[in-house]
């Protein structure tokens, strides 16, 4: 254990300590009331814990939703954390890509590479790429079928990321096959 961990450790303890010698003065005598006192501000506790859980839950599925408009034109709203996600089918399965103007390509997690088909982990992972979190392992795939909304596109390049992503990327590659401008809250994806 390290000093860090030693001192919050320690300082826990006394706040136990401090906290239990209150609640043994206070209800001296009294333990079937400090026994429902606990039992209340534990279940206090077990909800706010489980409403916190359910609210983020929640709040993916209730995230706007992309829409087609007349035209083909495809809208993305902005998310509650500043970005525009896309739901794309890549063979035949939907996949939910963050668009990222500064990548350069369309990028699977292993996740997403399972989930439409690939194997990440017989693939070769010979390219390197840049990112945020470092330099990760790539390995080049070519995908049978890419369709956002009305617009498909065939045998299309894209790449696996080996390293530890939440989400795969929509890159510059794929999104400059649109004519991109932002309007308001929304992104306006149009050929």
């Amino acid at each position: 254990m390290d000093g860090d961990s030693f001192g919050r450790m320690a300082y826990l303890v006394l706040l136990l300590l401090a906290v239990g010698g209150w609640a043994m003065v206070e209800f001296r005598g009294r333990l079937g009331q400090a026994a429902r006192v606990l039992a209340a501000w534990g279940l206090i506790f077990v909800g706010v814990a489980a409403g916190y859980g359910l609210w983020r839950d929640m709040q993916r599925s209730m995230m706007p939703v992309q829409s087609v408009a007349d035209g083909g034109t495809v809208l993305l709203p902005q998310a509650s954390d500043g970005h525009f996600y896309a739901v794309v089918r890549v063979n035949g399965t939907d996949i939910r890509f963050m668009t990222d103007t500064g990548a350069t390509n369309m990028v699977l997690s292993r996740e997403d590479a399972r989930r439409v088909g690939l194997d990440p982990d017989g693939m070769v992972y010979t390219g390197t790429a840049s990112t945020a979190n470092g330099i990760v392992r790539t390995a080049r795939v070519t995908l049978d079928e890419v369709q956002l909304g009305p617009f498909t596109d065939e045998g299309f390049p894209a790449y696996v990321n080996d390293g530890q992503m939440d989400g795969s990327l929509l890159g510059m590659d794929y999104l400059r096959r649109y004519r991109i401008q932002i309007e308001g809250n929304a992104m306006v994806l149009s050929r």
